[in-house]
């Protein structure tokens, strides 16, 4: 059980109902556990030493997405430079943190693009590249795809509101090679053929 709790202004703080495992009244010597001023006066530094065992004793728990507090997920996305919107479900902010370290092994693959944003979106993704990659045994011979470095990336979703259209950019803009021109588009899926929102670089 975790057993900080996260207070209004970011900062994790007591508990009142902690107790700690270690109370610093029993290190005492027996003059001093027998004086009911010193006892009171030292349990309020066990109030703000229960926190800090309870942490240290469930720290793994912090450390996997799928059971930290809400609060320090942001914190473990920080690790790999990764930034949380809070409009998205707790779960989805989960799954993306948990999966942070298979989508950096994919980076710059069009798997790894399109695992991610459909993890990001919940919606289908399509994504249409100029490049292609062929082997020759012929010197010379002629290079696959088209000479513009383009790629167009389509989701499909039942509302495209619920997309945050320049975080969506940002993250193809990171994903893709540098010299490759992008361009996004969110089309709703009853109509697929109408494009609702449309950012480019």
């Amino acid at each position: 059980m975790i057993a900080t709790k996260p207070e209004v202004d970011g900062k994790r703080g007591l508990v009142k109902t902690l107790i700690s495992p270690h109370p610093l009244a029993d290190t005492l010597p027996a003059l001093f556990q027998e004086d009911d001023f010193t006892q009171r006066f030292i349990s309020a530094f066990d109030a703000a030493l229960a926190p800090v065992f309870a942490t240290l004793d469930n720290l793994p728990a912090y450390l996997d997405p799928w059971l930290a507090p809400e609060d320090f997920l942001e914190w473990l996305a920080g690790w790999f430079g990764m930034a949380l919107d809070e409009s998205w479900s707790l779960d989805r902010r989960r799954a993306l943190v948990a999966k942070a370290f298979d989508f950096y092994r994919m980076r710059g693959t069009a798997g790894g693009l399109r695992a991610q944003l459909e993890l990001l979106t919940g919606g289908t993704i399509e994504l249409h590249e100029t490049g292609g990659v062929s082997v020759s045994t012929t010197a010379g011979a002629a290079l696959p795809g088209s000479p513009n470095f383009a790629l167009l990336v389509r989701v499909t979703v039942d509302d495209p509101a619920t997309v945050n259209a320049g975080r969506l950019n940002a993250l193809v803009a990171a994903a893709k090679p540098a010299h490759v021109t992008h361009k996004v588009e969110v089309v709703k899926r009853a109509e697929v053929k109408d494009v609702v929102e449309v950012t480019s670089e």
